[in-house]
């Protein structure tokens, strides 16, 4: 890392090839996977609730609970991945181009 006047750092260009990771994206896999294990212990929950025979009223909350922490999971991953364009993308026309993708694919699958 250099220096630029005042004695200031200056941040350090990536070398060409290496993947740029966005302030904070670590933390969102993280929260994403965490998300996801607990979709995982849902589905579980639900697939007991019905060897069970517990009531359908009962398993249809549960399973509408899943769906619905499925569908949080599939926003938050749709955020990190536009904030880390946004981030990555180094001219407005890129970026325009990029977002309207990843804004297609959103419509596409909610």
């Amino acid at each position: 890392m250099g220096y630029a006047e005042g004695g200031r750092k200056r941040a350090a260009k990536p070398a060409p090839g290496t993947t740029v990771v966005a302030p904070g994206e670590d933390q969102h896999r993280r929260d994403l996977v965490m998300r996801l294990k607990r979709v995982e212990g849902q589905i579980r929950g639900v697939m007991a609730m019905i060897e069970t025979e517990v009531p359908c009223d009962a398993v249809a909350q549960q399973l509408a609970a899943a769906r619905k922490a499925l569908d949080r999971a599939f926003y938050e991953m749709m955020a990190c991945d536009f904030e880390r364009e946004i981030i990555r993308s180094s001219d407005s026309a890129q970026l325009a181009k990029r977002l309207a993708e990843k804004t297609r694919l959103l419509a596409k699958y909610s």
